[in-house]
């Protein structure tokens, strides 16, 4: 239990601190830094796949083909979900990324309601109404839909819901999904080199080892988060998984000097209300049950 703990603390600091790591590169194209994410990805996983000679488990999963279009639209979302972060996350707006993974729990729960039949209690349904009216005063106050909070939000949530319907682990899944998109995205990569947009290889050494170390900094957590997924109980994980957006959103505010105006603070106060609505009555849930 103890080390599922820390697996998982780990891997959310990780997610946390992603936008100082992204910054670092912030003057390369989203598409050009999710390109190499997505190529140095599959080599880093398929090679502790390979180590841990579990290469079959790839092949029983390809050989089904309901297993192959999951993974495939899985890889698709994941692909608009990194692109759109690391978008936002160069170009000023790590608060609103961060309010997309605030969000997320709570997209995740009213698609359990929609897809998996899944009934919400009393005060959940309080907190996804808290939090849909956070999102419609943000909207009505800064004229816009907060739409990278929501797309952020939803591609995962989307995510979640269809890598629910497998069973395989989550390395396998994930050797997949960049599998999937490893072709796509070395050719595009190859594209810019050929007419010479690349950066890869042309900038600094800086630049050139955070490109290809973009594997290790994506599956690290996914791995680590994997294995505590299975030491901790789930409650557990619904408070640690705050870590990320909340230091997200301090990196935003006060390393990079983003926005946050008081209308912000308003919506933004009322979604992380309905947070706190919702795990407090998972916790008061979890001990009536244990009763």
């Amino acid at each position: 239990m103890r080390n599922g703990i820390t697996f998982a603390v780990t891997a959310y600091v990780i997610w946390g601190v992603s936008p100082i790591y992204w910054k670092l590169i912030e003057h390369v194209p989203a598409m050009e830094i999710v390109g190499h994410r997505m190529v140095w990805s599959f080599f880093f996983v398929l090679t502790v796949v390979l180590l841990r000679k579990e290469g079959h488990y790839l092949s029983a999963i390809i050989s089904k083909r309901r297993s192959v279009l999951i993974f495939l639209s899985s890889a698709l979302l994941l692909s608009i979900n990194w692109l759109v972060y690391i978008w936002a996350v160069n170009s000023g707006f790590i608060v609103d990324a961060s309010l997309g993974y605030f969000i997320n729990p709570l997209v995740s729960v009213l698609f359990g309601v929609v897809f998996l039949n899944e009934h919400l209690r009393v005060w959940q349904w309080v907190s996804v109404t808290l939090a849909f009216l956070g999102v419609v005063y943000l909207t009505i106050r800064l004229g816009s839909l907060p739409w990278i909070s929501l797309i952020l939000a939803f591609t995962f949530g989307i995510y979640g819901l269809i890598r629910k319907k497998v069973t395989e682990k989550s390395i396998h899944g994930f050797t997949l999904e960049t599998g999937f998109m490893f072709f796509p995205a070395l050719i595009y990569l190859v594209g810019l080199e050929i007419g010479k947009g690349e950066n890869f290889g042309h900038g600094s050494t800086l630049e050139t080892f955070l490109l290809v170390t973009t594997g290790a900094f994506t599956a690290i957590p996914l791995v680590l988060f994997g294995t505590a997924a299975q030491l901790v109980q789930l409650s557990t994980l619904g408070f640690i998984q705050y870590i990320a957006p909340t230091l997200q959103f301090l990196i935003g505010v006060f390393m990079y000097g983003e926005d946050f105006s008081p209308e912000k603070l308003i919506g933004y106060g009322m979604i992380w209300l309905a947070l706190l609505i919702f795990t407090l009555e998972g916790v008061v849930a979890k001990r009536e049950q244990v009763r």
